[in-house]
């Protein structure tokens, strides 16, 4: 039996999206040849943490999870630091050392958008010889802002910061790596542009999956308090993610043509609401609304409600269950991949996607509702595309259409089939080997 150190600095009972690719492994790799040991960051060190304790049901309850404290936010918090690697790197740092010099590993797999973590990789390539796995979820240096123009998240100060940081770092760990997944191939393809010498081919396309556990939990779980009033004789259009500056051309593109259907069909648009949950990762009060401007652009914010704050995981897949509608707004990024396709597309819930071209949602959409899939490259599309939505989506029912979600879409990405092609890159790597060298 082989092991493997993996290092989700996030991880239930935090609900954060870069942890989902391990949590949803782990009931698979000790079947397919792995034990896994996972390094991570204390709930109570984690910032503005959402927790659903729920999540820790979903994994074997006798997997090995060491917890590290870092310093706690409130201590760095009145300075403006709030980074969980500035806080809580040396903690990761130093039990990841003592426990590969204490054990035999024969691989450590990063699976997290906290990105300084990378770095422990050739640290403890070169301490232990044992290789390494990276998980691009997102870009670890990434242009969009720049060539936008689009405000960063965070501002620009920091993420000029934190990009002079990737830039400086990068290579280096890249090179080292024993492999890469990403879950998207565009992440293969831009790494090959800044570091010729890196073969865009080695990059293996593993996108997120999803579990069935985790629907049927969510079809028997009660939120309390509801933010949608399911049975109110409305008919309700729901997203649960993230949203932010990059989806202005998606969002305007619904909005306008929502606000055609008002003024053609008031009577038959009045019964429709959209709601947009957890669109932003900043903790409470420091929550800031993205949805609601665009809608109050294209006339239409009376019907739009936005609660711009994390709700736990099983909360999102209540609402994702039960919607009459599920939205996909895409980035104007096509490199963005979000991990909410799947859940959606297995909910088998009327959907409508409106993404980049370019984004792997576009396949992944139309396999299953080719009709309500809606691709556009610039703001020049919006005209075309919110007027197809007008008639197609709202004048010709397709939000009506409730589709069956086709047997090779439902085995291709649940969570077992990703585990399995993750093992398959864990075999490959762990026989990259290096000598260590000592202290």
């Amino acid at each position: 039996m082989k092991k493997v150190l993996i290092v989700s600095p996030h991880f239930p009972p935090v609900n954060a999206a870069d942890m989902q690719r391990v949590r949803l492994a782990l009931p698979y790799l000790l079947a397919l040849g792995w034990e896994p040991t996972v390094l991570a960051v204390a709930p109570e060190s984690v910032e503005g943490a959402v927790m659903d304790e729920i999540l820790l049901h979903t994994y074997p309850a006798d997997i090995r999870v060491l917890r590290v404290r870092g310093v706690p936010p409130h201590l760095t918090r009145w300075a403006g630091i709030g980074s969980l690697w500035w806080r809580c790197s040396r903690a990761l740092r130093a039990t990841g050392d003592r426990l590969l010099k204490a054990e035999s590993f024969d691989l450590v797999f990063f699976s997290t958008t906290q990105f300084d973590a990378f770095t422990l990789g050739p640290r403890w390539l070169r301490r232990f010889g044992v290789p390494y796995v990276l998980d691009y979820q997102d870009p670890w240096i990434n242009n969009y802002y720049h060539n936008t123009g689009t405000r960063p998240p965070g501002g620009p100060l920091k993420f000029w910061f934190s990009q002079f940081n990737a830039r400086r770092l990068e290579p280096a760990v890249v090179k080292s790596a024993a492999a890469i997944i990403a879950v998207s191939p565009s992440y293969g393809v831009d790494l090959h542009r800044r570091y010729p010498w890196f073969p865009a081919e080695n990059v293996r396309t593993i996108p997120f999956g999803t579990s069935f556990l985790d629907l049927r939990i969510a079809r028997e779980h009660n939120p309390g308090t509801s933010l949608v009033p399911f049975g109110d004789g409305n008919f309700h259009h729901i997203y649960a993610g993230r949203c932010g500056p990059d989806m202005t051309i998606a969002l305007t593109a619904l909005f306008r043509a929502f606000k055609h259907y008002l003024l053609t069909h008031p009577t038959e648009a009045a019964r429709h609401r959209f709601h947009f949950i957890g669109t932003d990762y900043a903790p409470p009060p420091f929550g800031q609304y993205w949805v609601l401007p665009v809608a109050e652009r294209e006339g239409v914010a009376p019907q739009v409600s936005e609660h711009c704050y994390r709700v736990s995981y099983f909360d999102a897949l209540y609402y994702i269950t039960r919607a009459d509608v599920l939205i996909v707004v895409g980035s104007n990024d096509p490199t963005y991949s979000p991990s909410k396709i799947y859940p959606y597309l297995f909910a088998q819930r009327p959907l409508i996607t409106i993404a980049h071209e370019n984004s792997l949602m576009i396949p992944v959409a139309q396999a299953q509702c080719p009709l309500s899939c809606y691709a556009f490259s610039s703001h020049s599309d919006l005209a075309a595309i919110s007027d197809r939505i007008y008639r197609e989506w709202f004048i010709g029912g397709l939000h009506q259409h409730t589709p069956i979600c086709p047997v090779s879409i439902i085995k291709g990405h649940g969570a077992e089939t990703m585990a399995g092609q993750l093992a398959e890159v864990f075999e490959l790597a762990a026989r990259r080997t290096s000598r260590p060298i000592s202290d």
